[in-house]
């Protein structure tokens, strides 16, 4: 662990900050670390804790910070040794740990021994690392009296060191430097005579003895206002030496020279012989070379995952436009991300560059700042290439840029860093990602070096897919195979498809995935890392920030910090926002096997559990929610056991603002969720949930295939779990599928399944749901008697149980029933009702199925101008909430009510449009509906042959989709009708129109 005093506190293992929880922790913590391995007493931490009037419960109150203090270093680091008890108090024990404050001293002191020694230039460097350790104020923040005392302390000493250290470099020749840095610190630390002293000297050595003089008299002044003191003895005669201009005051600053070393440094690594592809990246890196010489200089950078060749790319260009830097070409590896050694500190890296560019060791600054001035002095004016590789930070790179648009740099990492640039610099930037399927076959093939993937394209692909197209995956995976040469392509593939192995066998060495990947995820922040690992857990292709809310049990805005977070670290992808406007995220299949091996070992089986199962009550509560809006309230669905996970209510109604469009955006993430779910033990009441709730999404968007995979999987879960209730409620789901695609006899099976589990759970609710199905089934298969009484039966448990939604459904299930039995009156009353119902619980889909009805009860009727109201009013709802499969019903309806009006050319505008729509969905049979209706309209315009295509088309169309024999025998009466009034038909002269008196009859429910 990491403990930092020298500014904020602030702690961390591994790179990762460790939270502390309030002021008391952070109170308690600072006293602790101020006393390294010596133990605070109980009494010193309360008087510091509550700023000398501790409570009477202070000890037991203490007792429980540390407790929660070594909770945190436990679950942060796997520590429980850091916070001791002792009496009389507590001790922190340093062990292995580092204090910033202890190394700051420690760095101090050898530069005093250093100085001492005769070695100013060694002392500079001691001194100057011990100075970098700052961040600000010693603890601030903390607001203890007894730590800000100690934290004083350290404030001064830190002066003490900075003074030590100017006065060094003055003596080094360094004076002109030391201006504006001593003027800042005497701004901030006015009373320090020594300070005041090393400015008048770097002033009059500078040549500018007014201004030197100048500064006494501030400093004076100062003293004199908040002290009442003159300066000090020294402080004096320093002054009287300046007015006198004392020869001994004068110093000469060294020149540097450039020796006579390499004219042109050329530190390029040779490009990766395996190198496939990226054309289109290497023309994109090619305009900076428009941009050197314009003023700004040019900066590019490559930035993508580990692994994704970013290096590679980057050699490889370099190599290419080289004769363009004819002055020389520099190249550093920052080490950013590095497993074995730290990341290298610009410092050490402008030393390279120095010493490859010419200048000798004994001239090259021991500050890095100066040695940054240095080398944009000698890069002015010269053309070199700087290649900076896998660099960490913004930080690391910017003493490393040249002053002069003369050069180009290209930087390679894995956090974009070109928003730091922007504006100061002509910055291009790349974000590299995988290899297409073109490049990554031949990359395999190339490194494989025999004809095996040659001769079995789709093994490739399939390996390649395995890899993600990812560059180093690939070349392990193609030199596991060249090491194998009794392999086949299969044999890697069937290792590569197996998701517990995968990673180890494209990790061989030090080198592989598993190592780039866990480069990436050391570096992330606490709260980052556990995003990403728990995200590891859930099988869905894509997925929006909230779900991560939902992991992690934290707030949607959090959430979406630390998904970002996971973007920037290249662990995640981007994808560009769902119809409900929330942006996308995915994982590559590597980093998310990764990812889950980092749950597996660091998460308990507990916490894993919760967190899947808060993710699985997210969605089931949102499709609920949706489902809710599309019916009105929580109708024509089964009460589901599971628990939901509440979201913050401005986010679901954000997200459901359009229903429709939310599922668009969720589906294939719902349908893998319930794939994940029926295979967790335990959650299979999720699974059916998730299911029943998307059924009128399913079915809406015609995503039958889905439904189907959905409901059987849940099926087979609830059967093995035992749950009655979720199989009564899936095997009545797979039913109205069945009705949907025209199998009623398999339908008819589920449903006498169905009622009798849902009969004995007493599930009155589903009963009603069953029996709603049933008497679909009668009415399809003809027997509208008995459907119109199992209809009946049906309304009747739906009021039951109050079922709004269901009873509107039912009304109008009866009203078509009634109008195919030929009581149009009663359908007509019927629809009207199920209107009024459907109104009052505000459904659209509802009010338009029911306006559908009401408009063929009223065409029926031979009311054509209501019946076209009705549609218009259908149309106006189905369009609203984007239901395209209402909105074909809706033209075909008003199509038919415009050809009751005579409006012919109107009326196959209309069905001409819901044939359109229907194909779209695609619906066959809504498609076969409108073809027919389109033929006869077609028919009495007297465009036979088009009439015949158009009906033979419908006639097809309802034997491909297995539809009731009554709508075949209807197409087959409209065909032998048109057929008959050709010129060889019995019904008249030649091409002689059908009578649309027939056709309207034959076409109408």
């Amino acid at each position: 662990m990491v403990f930092r005093v020298l500014g904020p506190l602030d702690i961390e293992v591994d790179g990762r900050a460790v939270p502390l929880q309030g002021a008391r922790q952070r109170t308690l913590m600072s006293m602790l670390l101020l006393a390294p391995d010596r133990v605070v007493s109980v009494d010193a931490l309360a008087e510091a804790v509550w700023d000398g009037s501790p409570p009477a419960t202070a000890r037991n109150q203490l007792a429980i910070c540390v407790s929660a203090l070594r909770k945190t270093f436990k679950k942060a680091a796997g520590l429980d040794d850091v916070l001791v008890t002792s009496h009389p108090g507590y001790m922190l024990n340093t062990g292995e740990h580092r204090i910033d404050a202890a190394e700051f001293e420690r760095s101090a002191a050898l530069g005093r021994e250093a100085a001492r020694a005769g070695r100013p230039q060694e002392a500079c460097a001691h001194f100057q690392d011990a100075l970098a350790m700052w961040r600000g104020p010693a603890l601030e923040g903390v607001l203890a009296g007894r730590v800000e005392a100690e934290a004083g302390r350290l404030d001064s000493l830190r002066c003490d060191v900075y003074e030590e250290y100017a006065g060094l470099r003055i003596g080094l020749g360094q004076h002109r430097q030391l201006l504006s840095e001593l003027r800042a610190f005497i701004h901030e630390n006015p009373l320090r005579e020594q300070a005041i002293a090393h400015l008048m000297l770097a002033q009059y050595r500078s040549g500018r003895r007014a201004e030197a003089l100048g500064t006494y008299r501030s400093g004076r002044l100062r003293l004199a206002e908040e002290l009442g003191i003159d300066p000090g003895p020294a402080l004096q005669d320093l002054y009287e030496l300046i007015l006198a201009d004392a020869p001994e005051l004068g110093a000469a600053a060294p020149a540097v020279t450039v020796s006579a070393g390499p004219a042109v440094p050329t530190q390029l690594p040779p490009p990766v012989a395996s190198f496939t592809g990226r054309r289109t990246e290497i023309a994109l890196l090619g305009a900076l070379l428009g941009k050197v010489g314009g003023g700004a200089l040019p900066v590019g950078f490559v930035v993508g995952a580990g692994g994704v060749g970013k290096t590679a790319l980057a050699v490889r260009w370099a190599h290419q436009v080289a004769p363009r830097f004819p002055d020389g070409r520099l190249f550093a590896d920052l080490r950013g991300y590095d497993e074995e050694e730290a990341p290298r500190r610009p410092g050490a890296v402008l030393d390279g560059f120095l010493r490859a560019l010419g200048v000798t060791a004994p001239q090259i600054p021991a500050d890095q700042n100066e040695r940054a001035d240095l080398f944009r002095n000698i890069l002015d004016g010269r053309r070199v290439l700087i290649v900076l590789d896998n660099a960490r930070s913004f930080s690391q790179i910017r003493s490393l840029l040249p002053g002069t648009g003369q050069c180009c740099v290209l930087v390679t990492g894995r956090d974009a860093m070109a928003g730091a640039l922007a504006g100061d610099y002509a910055v291009e930037s790349l974000n590299l990602g995988a290899l297409d399927e073109n490049e990554s076959a031949a990359l395999l093939a190339r490194v494989a070096g025999d004809g095996r993937l040659a001769a079995d394209p789709a093994g490739a692909a399939r390996i390649s897919a395995l890899c993600d197209r990812l560059p180093l995956a690939l070349r392990i995976a193609a030199a596991r195979l060249a090491a194998k040469p009794h392999w086949s392509v299969g044999t890697l593939v069937r290792r590569l498809e197996d998701q517990r192995r995968r990673l180890d066998e494209l990790s061989p060495d030090e080198r592989g995935v598993r190592a780039s990947l866990r480069l990436s995820y050391r570096y992330l922040a606490p709260g980052a890392a556990r995003m990403f690992r728990l995200l590891g857990l859930l099988c869905v292709p894509d997925f929006a920030a909230w779900a991560g809310a939902a992991l992690l049990d934290i707030e949607p805005a959090e959430a979406e910090d630390l998904v970002e977070e996971l973007v920037d670290a290249q662990l995640l992808e981007p994808l560009s926002a769902g119809t409900d406007g929330q942006v996308r995220y995915r994982f590559q299949e590597l980093p998310r096997l990764f990812a889950r091996e980092c749950a597996y070992a660091e998460e308990s089986e507990g916490d894993r559990r919760d967190a899947v199962r808060r993710v699985y009550g997210g969605w089931m509560g949102l499709a609920r929610q949706a489902h809710r809006r599309i019916y009105g309230g929580d109708f024509t669905v089964v009460r589901n056991p599971s628990a939901l996970h509440p979201l913050p209510e401005r986010l679901v109604e954000n997200l459901l603002d359009n229903p429709v469009g939310w599922f668009e955006s969720e589906r294939a993430a719902i349908a893998a969720l319930v794939e994940q779910a029926a295979q967790d033990d335990g959650a299979a009441s999720y699974a059916w949930g998730l299911t029943s709730f998307s059924v009128t999404f399913f079915q809406g968007g015609n995503y039958l295939e889905d439904w189907r995979r959905c409901a059987e999987l849940s099926l087979d879960a609830v059967r093995r779990a035992g749950d009655p209730s979720g199989e009564a409620v899936m095997l009545h789901s797979l039913s109205t599928l069945d009705i949907v695609q025209w199998d009623y006899d398999g339908a008819r099976e589920r449903q006498g399944l169905a009622l009798r589990l849902f009969e004995e759970q007493g599930e009155r609710q589903g009963c009603a749901l069953v029996l709603r199905n049933t008497a679909m089934c009668e009415r399809h298969q003809g027997d509208l008697d008995r459907a119109a009484g199992t209809g009946r039966e049906s309304l009747e448990s739906f009021r039951a149980v109050g079922d709004l939604y269901g009873e509107a459904y039912m009304l109008g299930l009866l009203a078509q029933i009634e109008l195919e039995r030929g009581e149009a009156a009663v359908s007509l009353q019927l629809s009207a009702e199920a209107i009024v119902r459907g109104r009052a619980l505000g459904s659209k889909r509802g009010e338009a199925q029911s306006s559908v009805r009401l408009a063929e009860a009223l065409t029926g009727l031979g009311e054509g101008a209501r019946a076209e109201e009705a549609c218009r009013r259908a149309l106006e709802l189905v369009r609203e909430s984007g239901d395209r499969r209402g909105e074909a019903h809706a033209l075909r309806a008003l199509g038919e009510a415009l050809w009751g009006q005579d409006r012919m050319a109107e009326a196959e505008s209309v069905v001409l449009e819901g044939l359109s729509v229907a194909r779209e969905v695609p619906d066959r049979f809504l498609e076969g509906r409108a073809a027919a209706v389109l033929g006869c309209l077609l028919a009495i315009r007297g465009d036979r042959p088009g009439a015949l295509e158009r009906l033979r088309t419908a006639a097809r169309l309802f034997a491909d989709v297995g539809a009731g024999r009554r709508w075949r025998e209807r197409a087959e009466r409209l065909l032998g009708a048109v057929d008959m009034s050709g010129p060889d038909g019995a019904g008249g002269g030649a091409g002689a129109p059908p009578d649309p008196e027939e056709l309207f009859a034959l076409v109408k429910p």
